[in-house]
């Protein structure tokens, strides 16, 4: 999990406002701070203190220890550059074959102290450590001197540039806000809100200034600093959480504001709820919720009003506090914590600003189907994961009768063995003390299997000692391996020797619990609700695996069919059948499927489209736009596109299967990116409001199937697992979310989902709102991001990425070429192919989509039905040949300067990130660039 999600030590009482600041330097290991990264591919064996505490979650490590004042690691070499999370590095494999091995479990008298977790990054300045190298004996020998020297200056090395590579981070967010302001659409909006906006400008920047004295003051209170300014920079500085939740969602709440009403100001209010806990006067780190924080996030409702409500803009803090906690509960430690601020964000803009209806579906599936699954399944999946976390040597042994043995028998055994228990007593009285044996009967109760408990084995002689069948009960009912320790007794005149028994062989004087390994390593003791299980046979646990897992199956059925499917259906569809609706939208223009509907009756059902006139449509989009829906026909349109990702889809996974012996993972997961760019750079123009709600289904898809796999509940959990092992990378292995596949899918549709929401809705009957009459180039800004840019990136930085940036790490400069050149092309390639295609942008056009849609209405009529298919096909050669008679003549210099501009913001951008996901920010910073610059070819 990212750093910043393990709080600091906390400062004494006197001192309250600064505790997130307070670190104990002198009881924390050097080394365990050095080390960056402690992923391991078995998400649910991490150790109780390496998970975070309810009161712990969402707050920043605001002071980490400087690496000049520890003593070196010897593995300090491999890490002294930040770890990236980007897939586009040239050394993408390294996460791969160098995995560090998990934290060692620290003694008794060490734990719960709060260690760091993987990095020790920091978003903010922390106090100046006290002086470390002067406890070390041999860095203040003379040998010593040179050393210590030669360390400091690599650290100040290796902080001029963290501080060069952080300046280049907020400089390229100072470009995409001036961006963002110079859009003519977005002025407006500027004006309306600048007290809101102006109150978010003075708090974040107050805020900011006052850190820093407060830093001090909380030094000198501690102590008399050895510096007068006691205060420095960490050599692993990411300012992400402080920057990105803040202001990528502000940067796109004003470039949707002309068509979504009210955006602006929620935005506002959630840029103030996601700032870094340590920057708010007064929020101690134990606290789940600030009232300082939730009081100044009220400020920008009293600076001016607002069209929404101002209870729900009120209540905007605890419902994003509770939602980090809970997505934090999900992914543990697979997002970092600016991506779940961000997620917590775009989630809270769903619920409260959807309006067209591929956004109300996608809000019925997120928060809809994830709440019912949660409230229903939650516990259920807990339990299924416990379970699979048992070893099976663990389980309870069944008990198993001998072959030919009579019932008779065996309860006479039962019976005998019974009576030999309750008469025990007596017999201990008649044995000897100096002579005790072990009876033939005695012997004969290795069949049986009773509990035994560890308190009445101690001071037990030889004589009346557990046998192994008891000590095998032993060992299942205490959940560890038990060693006996035997004392030998010197051997008295022995009396005269009884038939069927044994000597005194001595007394045991202690029954101790191992607790380590035979080579010698620390046992991990197993979880109170792992435990649980082990009284379970092998065969009982198999049992409630399959009644764990058709409870979850049964629930998630009911939640999509009846929850989900009755909101869809009132909202977003205006009160039709969701299955009917789907039927008529995909099949509606198929001839023998509506005769069929309408000889059955099924037309209240199934919503048949209307036909559309020919001429009529074409006159608004151009000849693709004719040709879909005159020749075709929006819904064959529909299948046809389907038909074509799923031979891509065909086509792509034989392509992985054939390069898998022969390829490493970071070549192969590449295609996936291709296969991405192929289904969507040329087809999204066609038909976006289909492929949003395509890309929401399979979304809402792949979160279900991610949540089968981890939850390990058969028969579904293994194939998937197994399916997705040969692709996952280091991001992948933070926690239990394979991430790389989901947020490949949500880097390509939020550019789409954003365009889409920024433009308006044209439709009638069951399908008003279903259609735009616009197009822009920023829908493709996340298919060209993803599937272009970062593949180029990764495959020509790994093969000739041999000069890297001045701040170090995985990202090379000719990678960083390769992907501003990747991304130029792409955006040309979609701006040409829109140009040509006929369709509007959104650039002037409006006005003149809505004049001929007026001269349609008045002869529409009678040109479409007087025209044959040769009219049709004319119409058709005429419009492409006028459109490509106009490419000369449009301006490609201003065109390929804006495209230049955003490709290089874009390439930037993903060279110096590194405290979020590069397939997620990277496509909403080249979006904003995209619809900030107007580059629409005309």
């Amino acid at each position: 999990m990212s750093e910043h999600l393990r709080p600091p030590i906390s400062a004494p009482s006197h001192s309250p406002t600064l505790n997130a600041t307070d670190v104990k330097h002198d009881q924390q290991d050097p080394e365990e701070d050095i080390i960056i990264g402690t992923r391991t591919p078995k998400p649910y064996y991490r150790q109780s203190f390496e998970l975070l505490e309810p009161s712990e979650r969402l707050l920043h490590r605001a002071a980490t220890v400087s690496l000049s004042q520890r003593r070196p690691s010897p593995t300090s070499a491999h890490n002294s550059n930040p770890a990236s999370d980007s897939g586009t590095e040239a050394d993408d494999e390294h996460f791969l074959k160098g995995l560090p091995a998990p934290k060692t479990r620290l003694h008794k008298g060490l734990r719960g102290r709060n260690e760091p977790l993987s990095g020790t990054s920091t978003p903010l300045l922390s106090p100046n450590a006290p002086d470390e190298d002067g406890r070390d004996p041999d860095l203040n020998s003379r040998s010593g001197f040179s050393t210590r020297l030669k360390r400091s200056e690599a650290e100040r090395a290796r902080r001029r540039k963290e501080v060069v590579r952080r300046g280049a981070e907020v400089l390229l967010l100072a470009c995409q806000g001036v961006l963002v302001a110079s859009n003519h659409d977005v002025q407006p909006f500027i004006q309306t809100y600048r007290k809101e906006l102006s109150a978010l400008g003075w708090l974040f920047s107050t805020l900011l200034a006052l850190y820093p004295l407060r830093l001090v003051a909380w030094a000198y209170r501690r102590g008399n600093p050895s510096k007068q300014l006691p205060l420095s920079v960490p050599t692993s500085f990411d300012p992400a959480p402080a920057l990105y939740p803040q202001l990528i969602p502000l940067f796109v709440s004003l470039l949707v504001a002309p068509n979504v009403e009210g955006v602006v100001l929620p935005n506002v209010i959630l840029s103030i709820c996601s700032l870094p806990r340590p920057l708010i006067p007064g929020a101690g780190y134990w606290e789940e919720y600030s009232s300082t924080q939730w009081l100044l996030s009220c400020i920008p409702l009293v600076a001016g009003g607002s069209a929404t409500d101002p209870e729900i803009l009120t209540l905007l803090y605890p419902l994003h506090q509770t939602l980090c906690l809970l997505l934090q509960q999900l992914t543990t430690t697979s997002l970092l914590i600016a991506e779940l601020q961000l997620l917590s964000v775009a989630l809270i803009n769903v619920l409260l600003l959807a309006r067209s209806p591929q956004v109300v579906i996608l809000k019925a599936l997120l928060w809809g189907g994830g709440l019912g699954i949660i409230a229903l399944c939650g516990k259920v999946i807990q339990w299924g994961i416990s379970l699979a976390r048992v070893p099976k040597w663990r389980f309870k042994r069944p008990s198993v009768s001998k072959s030919g043995s009579t019932s008779g028998f065996w309860k006479f055994f039962r019976a005998a063995k019974r009576t030999y228990n309750d008469g025990k007593t007596d017999n201990e009285e008649v044995l000897s003390d100096s002579d005790h044996a072990v009876s033939g009967h005695n012997r004969n109760r290795s069949s049986a299997t009773p509990s035994w408990d560890l308190s009445t084995l101690k001071g037990r002689t030889r004589a009346d000692s557990i046998t192994s069948a008891e000590e095998n009960s032993l060992r299942q009912a205490n959940g560890a391996d038990v060693r006996f320790d035997v004392q030998e007794l010197p051997s008295p005149q022995q009396p005269s020797s009884r038939r069927h028994t044994l000597p005194s062989l001595g007394r045991i004087t202690s029954i101790v619990r191992s607790q380590t390994t035979p080579s010698g390593r620390r046992k991990r003791s197993a979880s109170s609700n792992v435990r649980a299980f082990f009284s379970l046979t092998q065969g009982q646990a198999a049992v409630r695996k399959w009644l764990y897992a058709g409870w979850v199956y049964a629930c998630i059925l009911a939640v999509i069919l009846v929850g989900v499917r009755e909101c869809v259906g009132r909202y977003a569809l205006a009160g039709h059948e969701p299955v009917g609706w789907a039927l008529g939208y995909l099949f509606g223009d198929i001839p023998e499927f509506r005769l069929e509907v309408v000889k059955a009756g099924l037309e209240r059902w199934i919503c048949l489209p209307i036909r559309a006139d020919g001429e009529a449509s074409g006159a608004l989009g151009g000849w693709v736009q004719l040709v879909r829906q005159s020749v075709f026909g929006e819904a064959n349109t529909r299948l046809l596109l389907s038909g074509y990702w799923l031979v891509i889809i065909i086509i792509g996974l034989a392509v992985v299967f054939r390069l898998s012996p022969f390829y490493e993972v970071d070549t192969r997961r590449k295609v996936f990116h291709f296969m991405m760019v192929a289904m969507f750079l040329l087809t999204i123009f066609i038909d976006p409001t289909y492929i949003a709600l395509a890309l929401s289904i399979v979304l809402a898809i792949f979160l279900l199937v991610d949540l089968l796999r981890t939850s390990q509940l058969p028969p579904l959990s293994t194939p998937i697992a197994q399916f997705l092992t040969p692709y996952v990378d280091g991001r992948d292995l933070r926690g239990p979310v394979v991430i790389s596949h989901i947020f490949l899918l949500i880097g390509c549709a939020i550019p789409l989902w954003l365009s889409l929401a920024a433009l308006p809705r044209i439709g009638e009957g069951p399908l008003a709102g279903w259609e735009v009459p616009l197009r822009d180039i920023s829908m493709v800004a996340g298919v060209v991001c993803v599937g272009l840019g970062d593949a180029a990136a990764s495959l020509i930085g790994r093969r000739w990425g041999h000069r890297k940036w001045l701040w170090g790490g995985g990202k090379s400069i000719e990678g960083s070429i390769a992907f501003a050149t990747a991304v130029f092309v792409g955006l040309m390639t979609a701006n040409i192919w829109l140009f040509v295609g006929g369709w509007p942008s959104t650039v002037g056009m409006l006005s003149r989509v809505t004049r001929e849609a007026e001269l349609n209405d008045g002869f529409g009529a009678r040109e479409g039905a007087g025209a044959g298919v040769g009219e049709l096909v004319m119409d058709i050669i005429g419009r492409l040949w006028e459109a490509l008679s106009q490419l000369p003549k449009v301006s490609w210099s201003t065109t390929v300067v804006k495209t230049a501009v955003c490709a290089c913001m874009a390439s930037l951008t993903e060279a110096v990130l590194t405290g979020g996901n590069d397939n997620v920010v990277v496509p909403v910073v080249l979006w904003t660039c995209v619809k900030s610059m107007d580059m629409n070819l005309r």
